[in-house]
C-alpha cells in the first residue's frame, strides 16, 4: 500500500483510499500509465452512456470525467504552491458546484477526453520537475496538512476510484 510509505502527517485520512488506489509508487510513472488507461477507458464507453446517470441527482459519465479533470487541476495547483513553499492555507472546493456549472451537457465526451489529456500532460510535466525535497514539502489544504507527493498519489487514485464506480454503476 502506498499509504504505508507516507507519513500519516502528510495527508488527511479521508484521502487514504485514493492514495492506496494510486497506479504506481513512482508518481510520474503512475500518471503516465493512467493517461493511456483513462483515455482508453472513456473511448470505450458506448455513446448512449455518455449522458447517463444511474440515479436521479447523480452525475453523468461526462460529469464524472469533468470532475476528475477539475480535481486534478486543483490538486496540481495545490502541489505547485506547496512545492514552492507558499505557506498560505489553501481553501477547499465544493465539487458539486463545479459539476453543476461545468456545462457538460453541451460538450462531447471526446472534447472532455482532449481536455483531460492536456491537463494530464501538464501534471506530468509539473511532477517531473519536482525533486525529492519538493515532493516532501507539506502545506495546508482544506484545513489539513498535505504533502506534494500525497497530492500526486491522490490525483492518480482519485481517477481510478471514479473509473471503478463507472464500471460498477454506469456500464
Amino acid at each position: 500500500m502506498i499509504s504505508n510509505s507516507l507519513g500519516q502527517y502528510e495527508y488527511n485520512s479521508y484521502y487514504k483510499p485514493y492514495i492506496d488506489n494510486a497506479s504506481d509508487k513512482n508518481i510520474v510513472k503512475g500518471l503516465k500509465q493512467n493517461l493511456d488507461a483513462v483515455v482508453s477507458f472513456y473511448l470505450n464507453i458506448p455513446k448512449l452512456k455518455h449522458d447517463f446517470s444511474y440515479a436521479k441527482g447523480k452525475w453523468t459519465v461526462k460529469d464524472v470525467l469533468h470532475h476528475v479533470i477539475d480535481t486534478e487541476r486543483i490538486f496540481a495547483y495545490r502541489a505547485l504552491r506547496i512545492a514552492r513553499q507558499d505557506k498560505t492555507p489553501l481553501a477547499g472546493f465544493e465539487q458539486d458546484d463545479y459539476v453543476m456549472n461545468g456545462k457538460t451537457k453541451y460538450r462531447s465526451l471526446y472534447s472532455l477526453i482532449e481536455e483531460y489529456k492536456s491537463v494530464r500532460q501538464a501534471t506530468i510535466s509539473l511532477y517531473s520537475s519536482f525533486d525529492f525535497n519538493e515532493l516532501e514539502q507539506i502545506g495546508e489544504a482544506s484545513g489539513f496538512p498535505i504533502s506534494v507527493r500525497a497530492l500526486g498519489y491522490i490525483i492518480s487514485g482519485h481517477e481510478n476510484h471514479h473509473n471503478q464506480v463507472i464500471k460498477q454503476r454506469y456500464l
